[in-house]
């Protein structure tokens, strides 16, 4: 299921003017459970931003770091995948660092929801893996 598969968007549904813990537990869970499964890039993109804020260059250069070279994001993939993380108030732009900074740059750090998106994505992916290797294991042979 694509993670942007939703016709609103966390902020367009006026939930981030809510305190988070005016917003019930259950319904929390059941918003986040609406993005999940990540794409590959969107779970590259918000790990990479998990560690501190990033421009879009320093996001490719660190999924190339975080995979080892295993998976290249190009930047037509960031971009459009950025945009509709923005849309959705799972990442926001951030102020430059310095005043020295390129002002065409943009930074881009996750917010709240993307951050507890992300934990959640990450203890599903340990709960397949978990799942995974247990069907893996060598079983004995049935007679």
């Amino acid at each position: 299921m694509n993670p942007f598969h939703r016709m609103g968007s966390y902020r367009s549904e006026g939930l981030t003017n809510q305190s988070e813990s005016d917003i019930p537990e259950t319904d929390m869970v059941d918003d986040l459970n609406q993005f999940l499964p990540l794409s590959p890039a969107v779970l590259h993109i918000l790990l990479a931003l998990s560690s501190e804020d990033r421009h879009g260059y320093g996001i490719m250069q660190e999924v190339a770091r975080q995979s080892e070279g295993q998976y290249k994001l190009g930047p037509g993939t960031l971009y459009e995948n950025l945009q509709k993380l923005l849309e959705q108030g799972i990442v926001k732009e951030s102020p430059p660092r310095s005043a020295a900074e390129d002002s065409r740059r943009r930074y881009y750090r996750l917010t709240r929801f993307g951050r507890r998106l992300l934990s959640t994505e990450v203890t599903r992916l340990e709960s397949v893996v978990r799942a995974a290797r247990l069907h893996l294991r060598p079983h004995p042979e049935r007679a």
